[in-house]
């Protein structure tokens, strides 16, 4: 190996600027193990990035864990594999052919490479790992969690990963229960010592110390949502379990555990709900709502379809509501623990008639943050269902993301809600301003200033007036039954002209660029931005501009609009088979389809900043 690995470091290094995959069995504790490798890399200064690729069931099959290292700062998942970490005897005949030419291929060598794994065109790696920790440990389960911290030992002096930043997050990551680090140290310097005894080290693919990232973080967006939702003020959560939104309440109670309890008399501030099924979470959430409390949940696709009941009277009846939607790949159960955006349509026009729900659509962990708690004043500033759109990569995976700022200053928006002074101002007569605008009667339903949102009360404002009217059936503008047809036309008209305020509401498009420069755009959203942005980079490289805006939240408002208007054709970047973003700006801006053309992915895969430059070279 040593002479072979001198040869290739002539040809070029790879600095900073590398794949590697490690492929295990799900159930043996290498998530946390491959994890090491992705925090060291981000400790030393270095932008990366980790993909969980992982089964459905609890463990025995195949799980692979991708880190991209990119000085640049190119966090999307890229093909091909610099070095394979295959220590999956199931998955190994495929895993060898993901290796690029040149590349490294790192095996247990316990026992020997079956016939067939004779590449000539990259470089093989023997570690006898199983050997190594049956010589050094008797209990079988420690052997197996132990493999998994030599081979990242042993990755330590190939890679030139420094040996204090994984002592460090080892101490980190027991802290409390100290009598675990000594052992975890002893297995990271097995696989040193088997390195530094046996190899050439380090590998022409390596990591170098660099002060790229500032006060960015590593956090995953399900966490991001969690804390939004504490520091917004909720305190019901009511859920159904389902991958991959869970760890989402499971951070929302880890946060509120800690800033949700009464210091005086140790009581919780804060209700969470494991509901029996996903129909009634979204129930409870909004029967909170209607009693004051500011209430969420969070679901995957399946759910948002069983909840689209209640998402309809929540639209109907105009009771604020937040859902958190991380999608996975659909129909049906399809693939639960693969990335996908297909959901757009279904949370979009959730539930039957004319029906429509505000989208948000964060890209970072930060923005999952910031739209979490930016939901929860707009839907009581809308008086509707607001959803916030994230994936599993998104939701599930580490990323590297600004930290997460709150200004204490803020206060919440709670939108046109009535006290009771002002209930007493309006039924008092008297000439009283409030008086005057309602008539000198409050309607539940009535539109009083044009922007298509009512006043609403909350329920005990006041003990005579203001009692919290809701329906979901037809009714006048006082909640009062009816099933005439101006009455109803009346109100499904105010939703739309509702529907209209909402736009501007709403987070606004990010574009890059101060003024267009191509009669070519390209529009991505949600985690699409990662590879996107290297796209657009790769064709700047070839002299190709083109223009870009991510867009931020549905309904598209005036910005969206213009940049649509601007340009004569529009790659629109998604992941899903059918194209739903597309559709929906086809729908609701009524755009020649001939002038949009898709860039799809949908293998449960998040898309490469390859697969859109191919796309698009084909149509330019």
């Amino acid at each position: 190996m040593g002479a072979n690995a001198l040869g290739r470091k002539e040809q070029g290094m790879k600095i900073n600027d590398f794949v590697v995959r490690f492929a295990n069995v799900n159930g043996t504790g290498s998530a946390s193990a491959n994890a090491l490798f992705t925090k060291a890399v981000f400790r030393m200064g270095v932008p990366v990035t980790p993909k969980n690729i992982f089964p459905s069931n609890i463990q025995g099959l195949p799980t692979w864990y991708d880190v991209r290292v990119s000085e640049k700062g190119y966090l999307g998942r890229r093909h091909g594999v610099d070095l394979m970490v295959a220590v999956n005897p199931q998955s190994m005949k495929n895993d060898y052919r993901e290796v690029l030419p040149g590349g490294y291929f790192l095996y247990d060598s316990t026992k020997p490479l079956p016939p067939g794994y004779d590449r000539e065109d990259i470089t093989h790696l023997g570690i006898p790992l199983m050997a190594l920790c049956n010589a050094e440990y008797t209990d079988a389960r420690q052997r197996q969690l132990f493999k998994n911290i030599v081979y990242i030992g042993a990755l330590s002096a190939l890679c030139d990963i420094e040996f204090s930043v994984l002592e460090g997050l080892i101490g980190d990551q027991f802290k409390g229960k100290e009598k675990l680090i000594d052992p975890n140290i002893k297995a990271l310097n097995i696989g040193v010592d088997y390195v530094k005894e046996n190899f050439d080290y380090p590998l022409d693919i390596r990591v170098e110390r660099r002060d790229l990232l500032g006060d960015k973080i590593l956090f995953s967006g399900n966490s991001a949502c969690g804390l939004g939702a504490v520091y917004a003020g909720a305190t019901v959560a009511a859920w159904y379990p389902i991958t991959p939104s869970t760890s989402v309440v499971d951070a929302f109670a880890k946060y509120a555990a800690k800033f949700r309890v009464d210091p005086e008399t140790g009581k919780n501030n804060y209700a969470i709900v494991q509901a029996e099924d996903e129909l009634a979470a979204i129930g409870m959430v909004m029967g909170a709502c209607w009693n004051g409390a500011r209430s969420f949940t969070a679901t995957s696709g399946p759910g948002v379809s069983l909840m689209n009941e209640f998402l309809g009277l929540g639209y109907f009846a105009e009771v604020p509501t937040v859902l958190i939607d991380v999608q996975r790949t659909g129909p049906s159960t399809g693939m639960p623990t693969r990335t996908q955006q297909s959901d757009l349509l279904l949370a979009a026009y959730a539930s039957h008639g004319d029906t429509k729900h505000p989208l948000l659509l964060p890209s970072t962990p930060k923005e999952c943050f910031e739209m979490t708690a930016d939901a929860f004043d707009l839907t009581e500033r809308l008086q509707t269902p607001v959803i916030v759109m994230t994936d599993l990569d998104l939701g599930m995976n580490d990323h590297v993301t600004d930290p997460l700022v709150w200004d204490d200053a803020r206060k919440y928006d709670r939108g046109k809600v009535l006290n009771a002074d002002q209930l007493e101002a309006i039924h008092g007569g008297g000439g009283s301003p409030l008086a005057e605008m309602f008539g000198g009667k409050w309607g539940r339903y009535l539109d009083v200033d044009g922007d298509g949102i009512p006043y609403r009360t909350i329920g005990g404002t006041h003990p005579t007036r203001g009692a919290f009217v809701t329906r979901g059936s037809s009714r006048d503008e006082y909640g009062v039954y009816t099933e005439d047809g101006d009455a109803y036309r009346r109100n499904v008209d105010r939703l739309a002209k509702k529907w209209d305020t909402a736009k501007e509401l709403v987070p606004q498009p990010h574009f890059y660029q101060g003024t267009n420069r191509s009669k070519d755009g390209v529009i991505f959203f949600g985690t699409s931005i990662f590879s996107a942005e290297e796209a657009i980079d790769l064709f700047a490289e070839e002299g190709i501009v083109l223009d870009a805006m991510r867009p931020r939240a549905f309904p598209f408002g005036k910005a969206f609009c213009d940049f649509v208007d601007s340009h004569d054709r529009l790659f629109v970047i998604e992941q899903n088979r059918d194209a739903q973003f597309k559709s929906l700006m086809t729908i609701e801006l009524g755009i020649d389809p001939s002038r949009l053309i898709s860039v799809l992915n949908y293998d449960g895969t998040p898309i490469t900043a390859d697969d859109i430059v191919n796309q698009i070279k084909t149509r330019i």
